[in-house]
């Protein structure tokens, strides 16, 4: 009988230690992490063989990624992988936030994998038509919004200031979606460098998990006078599964990269930040948390147009990554230098919360 007792209160100890919302985002995190190290090495060698010539690598591009060819590419398969599963482990089922964030993510992740499967079929760099891409990735932001915004609060939030400015009203459906989409394709231009994408994407994701757990709660929320969104905690535990999955891919994608995450990994990974963001009201805070994508983003918006107008190039190359190479930066120098920059951008992006 004592035995049976002592065995009851241990499972009870156990149910109520799994209700903690950190021991799961920890959880999350280690289940991510051991399925992408155990299977990675299978993946990439099952990748080799399927691909044959890897990922295409752009003649006009620096002349020392030419060593890449062969590479194989859709790495990003073996993230979402590991998330999904981590995420069914360990999450909340009943939480709408999750859901939508799993929907641009898994749906972002479809795009990007028929992308990457046209580039290495058809042995080209050019992929699915950019108008094509940006109609389904904005259709499927649009339902994710849907999800996230039937507690009706639609108000915008700025950093540095307490409380909400405006209410966006109908207007942040198309708001929210473009900060969803917008974010997927900084990512994805982000991602041009052995590791370049995939550690600032954890460094934001450990951002967003500081700010998804104490927007999730009351007393947190109130104090620092950021909005509270019942639910939203349930976030950390996608956080936790990107970081997990983030490591063990970069154990790969470290210079030289054994495997690129390619459109499949860096649309849905920035997809998914990005309704995070929308999820937490803290799309503004996303934009200096992820400062290293805005500007990359921002390059090539910049040197396109300028170049249209008085054909002239504001930089050598665009995204800004190539810039520095040109400049004579080697790889590894520019990787860990914004890698140190989006550190920076994070921390500034935390602070926030409690400057308002």
């Amino acid at each position: 009988m004592f035995y049976l007792i002592a065995s009851a209160e241990g499972f009870s100890r156990l149910f109520n230690l799994i209700r903690y919302i950190t021991f799961r985002t920890g959880a999350a995190a280690i289940t991510a992490l051991l399925i992408g190290l155990i299977f990675g090495p299978r993946f990439i060698g099952w990748m080799r063989i399927h691909q044959h010539k890897g990922q295409p690598i752009r003649d006009d591009g620096p002349k020392t990624h030419l060593a890449k060819a062969g590479t194989p590419t859709m790495g990003g398969l073996m993230i979402l992988i590991a998330v999904s599963i981590s995420l069914f482990l360990w999450m909340d089922f009943t939480n709408p936030y999750v859901w939508a964030c799993i929907a641009v993510m898994l749906g972002f992740g479809v795009i990007g994998f028929i992308d990457d499967y046209d580039k290495v079929t058809q042995n080209s760099t050019r992929g699915v038509s950019g108008k094509v891409r940006l109609l389904w990735e904005f259709g499927i932001a649009f339902f994710a919004c849907y999800l996230i915004l039937k507690d009706g609060n639609t108000q915008l939030y700025l950093p540095f200031y307490n409380g909400p400015v405006i209410d966006l009203g109908w207007f942040y459906y198309p708001f929210a979606s473009f900060v969803i989409v917008g974010t997927a394709n900084s990512v994805n231009l982000t991602d041009g460098l052995d590791g370049l994408a995939t550690m600032p994407v954890i460094i934001a994701s450990l951002a967003f998990f500081v700010i998804s757990y104490v927007v999730g709660n009351a007393v947190f929320a109130h104090y620092l006078g950021i909005p509270h969104v019942p639910g939203a905690g349930e976030l950390t535990i996608l956080t936790g599964a990107i970081i997990g999955a983030g490591f063990a891919f970069l154990w790969f994608n470290a210079p030289p990269a054994a495997i690129f995450m390619g459109d499949t990994g860096s649309l849905a990974l920035g997809g998914c930040l990005g309704t995070i963001a929308v999820a937490t009201h803290h799309e503004i805070v996303l934009g200096i948390v992820g400062g290293l994508f805005v500007a990359e983003a921002l390059s090539v918006i910049i040197q396109v147009g300028f170049y249209k107008r008085f054909k002239r190039r504001v930089f050598r190359m665009a995204p800004l990554h190539h810039h520095f190479e040109q400049l004579g930066w080697s790889e590894p120098t520019v990787v860990i230098r914004f890698w140190i920059i989006s550190f920076a951008l994070a921390l500034l992006g935390l602070a926030t919360l409690k400057l308002r």
